[in-house]
């Protein structure tokens, strides 16, 4: 197979010095006889334009050999590095990728299994966004959503000035959904420092003791005890009774509720870090007792990434021009949620009850919500996992920027879930899968993975019920069901472009669902609300029996 690999590149590159050689023969031809004008002494133009045509067209032709032979190196070498980067990842810090490729075993990346205290290697690059805008053809794009974004304010405004015969700047969409900010912040303090003060005080406390217990089964299931407790009952409902008694709109719980998640998984990835190395101390009976200082894990907990380590790679400097930037385009991304929000869904759902609920009625709000539910995943994603990451890893001085990765070049789902949000998948792939496997064996990788998707699931799920205030599983269905088919169907061995543009389709399908289904119940509940509602009647969809007219 390699054998015929280099057969035809070989062939492509004396396809193209072909390509080069006629090329530079027409080159010749035409400087002799540019340089054999009439004995008149005058250059004959018509002869010289049909030249240039020429040599045009022959440079149009030798192009696209060119470029596929660059983009097949550089594809090649791309491949090579993150197998080698790949190797690092799974064989731990002591594997180089010469060992790995070149050693006597001559094992393949991919075979090699880090122990369990091993995980992912921090290293120091840029986010692939901040790479890409630097080609003048992709910051186009860029420009391109800044120009829709005017776009819309000025349709905005110019059809209030038409309704209301005067500009109306204001935003009550977005006031509402911010709403009871104060109660929000005020409970995102008292996490963090509940997430600061107890998981690091007992971690301590466990670790200090373990040496000297005379019983540290016991006193190991006592503090892991107290541990899961604390996740479960401050972390975990306290967040959660704050934003249902204070009654929070929809963004100002997405903050509490969002924040409650990370900073569990945050907890978590520190005492699971950090006890592998104390029971290891214990088992060499070292002296010293490797505990992280407090200002290692303040670090961590403000650090964009989810896995714990007592040192990251750092930048030089921070860049606060850059950090302005990234924050103002944070901003920028709300308003052109608000926007796509004022402009096309609100119209769309206020209306979409008027008429009985039928499959018409569902398939044309699928499909007008295509269009807005794109946008906001976009907006989602660049304000989120670049824009915000970003700034705070500039003022952390935090190296490796690596967030996400070209999902938009996946070509099966597999390859989309790994790179759509790196910070989780690796939070995922290291304490859910990896985990997983170290405690069943090898044996069982599908259900380690049913149960890493069972996990996504239902945390989606919890946001999304908490958030909007009730429970209408569209998400769960969609990505239990239909991303687990998918992820098997368009797995890894799919590489042709069709696929591509299958991944793209339904994923533009599915989020144009998630907006239908979602919107049509919110309005459902705003306009038919019961008296006296029971436990059914917040888990039925409303929107399946209301009917309101205006």
């Amino acid at each position: 197979m390699l054998g015929e690999e280099k057969m035809s590149v070989r062939k492509r590159l004396s396809k193209s010095s072909k390509h080069a050689e006629e090329k530079e023969e027409g080159q010749r031809d035409c400087t002799e006889e540019c340089q054999e004008t009439p004995s008149n002494g005058r250059i004959d133009l018509k002869q010289l334009i049909a030249k240039k045509i020429q040599l045009t067209a022959e440079a149009e032709e030798l192009k696209p050999f060119f470029m596929k032979e660059v983009g097949s190196h550089f594809d090649d070498f791309v491949t090579n590095l993150i197998e080698k980067s790949a190797s690092l990842d799974n064989g731990g810090c002591t594997l180089t990728s010469f060992s790995v490729l070149e050693g006597e075993n001559s094992h393949r990346a991919k075979d090699l299994r880090a122990p369990p205290e091993h995980g992912k290697i921090f290293v120091i690059r840029r986010s692939l966004l901040d790479e890409l805008f630097e080609v003048d053809h992709i910051r186009t794009i860029y420009h391109m959503f800044i120009a829709l974004l005017i776009l819309f304010i000025l349709s905005t405004l110019v059809v209030d000035y038409i309704d209301e015969g005067r500009l109306v700047l204001e935003f009550n969409l977005m006031s509402y959904a911010f709403g009871k900010l104060t109660v929000a912040m005020w409970t995102w303090c008292t996490m963090f420092l509940c997430t600061l003060t107890v998981p690091y005080f007992l971690f301590q406390r466990w670790a200090r003791g373990y040496h000297r217990s005379s019983h540290p089964v016991v006193h190991s299931l006592l503090h892991c005890f107290l541990f899961v407790v604390f996740q479960i009952g401050v972390l975990g409902l306290g967040p959660l009774y704050v934003v249902l008694v204070y009654t929070l709109p929809p963004a100002s719980r997405f903050i509490v509720i969002l924040e409650q998640i990370r900073l569990i998984m945050k907890a978590h990835s520190f005492v699971r870090e950090n006890v592998p190395r104390v029971l290891s101390s214990a088992k060499e009976k070292s002296s010293t007792v490797p505990v992280p200082t407090v200002n290692q894990y303040l670090y961590f907990l403000f650090a964009p990434t989810l896995i714990y380590r007592d040192n990251y790679p750092r930048t030089p400097t921070v860049r606060w021009g850059y950090v302005a930037m990234q924050f103002a385009q944070v901003f920028g991304c709300f308003f052109y949620v608000y926007y796509v929000f004022e402009r096309l869904c609100t119209p769309l759902f206020r209306n979409i009850k008027q008429e009985p609920f039928s499959a018409r009625v569902l398939v044309l709000c699928i499909f007008n919500s295509i269009l807005p539910a794109v946008l906001i995943l976009f907006l989602s994603f660049f304000a989120f996992l670049h824009c915000w990451l970003n700034a705070f890893a500039e003022m952390l001085r935090f190296g490796d920027r690596m967030f996400y990765k070209d999902w938009w070049n996946s070509t099966s789902y597999s390859n989309y879930y790994r790179t759509w949000n790196v910070v989780v998948h690796d939070w995922l792939y290291y304490y859910a899968y990896k985990d997983f496997l170290w405690f069943f064996t090898k044996k069982f990788k599908s259900a380690a993975m049913l149960a890493v998707f069972a996990v996504s699931a239902v945390v989606h799920e919890y946001a999304l019920a908490v958030c909007l205030n009730f429970f209408y599983p569209v998400l769960f269905v969609l990505f239990m069901f239909f991303g687990m088919a998918f992820n098997f169907i368009a797995n890894d061995s799919r590489k042709r472009p069709i696929w591509n543009v299958l991944m793209w389709t339904s994923l533009f399908a599915g989020n144009g669902v998630l907006l239908c289904f979602y919107s049509q119940e919110w309005y459902a509940r705003q306009h038919c609300p019961l008296k006296n509602p029971t436990f059914l009647d917040y888990i039925r969809p409303r929107s399946w029996t209301c009917r309101y007219v205006f």
